[in-house]
């Protein structure tokens, strides 16, 4: 597997690695790496996602969490398939600049490979330059971010429900001694 494609600047990653991991927390990325929500520029353009990108967002969460659990990563940070669903939709509104079109079809390539499908040799890119990789990783990181406070309010919301599940369910057993 091609190294490159979960690229992250390797910044103090001794001080970022917990080094007694909660099961509770590695449980919820497994799961959030299937479940999560797929975090897409707001736009009207959001549902034409294609398939393959969005068949390609679990897998390569799945493969960033074992990368990072492995140490291979100093950090969880979002996917390059993550990345190109949130331009995407973000490239049918309006012309990017020329930083986030060589970004953007990095990604396209980075796909591509990953799935098997050749790319038009005038659109290869192997690599980016220091300066749009840090965007991108900027980028990623972001959307990991959003991911996991998505997720957070998602559990939020389920135990809030079962806790009025639970009232409900009382009030219904216990006879009401007194009533205003």
């Amino acid at each position: 597997m091609n190294k490159k494609l979960f690229d992250v600047p390797a910044e103090d990653s001794e001080a970022q690695k917990p080094t007694v991991r909660n099961p509770e927390d590695e449980i919820s990325e497994i799961v959030g790496a299937i479940t999560d929500p797929i975090i897409a520029w707001p736009s009207s353009w959001m549902d034409t996602i294609p398939e393959k990108v969005k068949e390609q967002i679990p897998i390569q969460r799945l493969l960033m969490n074992m990368m990072y659990l492995n140490g291979q990563i100093p950090r969880r940070t979002g996917t390059d398939a993550e990345a190109l669903a949130y331009m995407y939709p973000r490239t049918l509104e309006a012309p990017m600049d020329r930083d986030w079109v060589d970004i953007y079809v990095y990604l396209g390539n980075q796909l591509a490979k990953s799935t098997g499908t050749e790319f038009p040799d005038d659109m290869k890119m192997e690599s980016l330059p220091k300066y749009l990789q840090d965007k991108l990783d900027h980028l990623k990181h972001w959307i990991y971010e959003k991911r996991i406070a998505a997720r957070r309010d998602r559990d939020a919301q389920n135990r809030k429900a079962q806790k009025e599940e639970k009232k409900v369910e009382l009030q219904k057993i216990q006879p009401t001694l007194f009533e205003f």
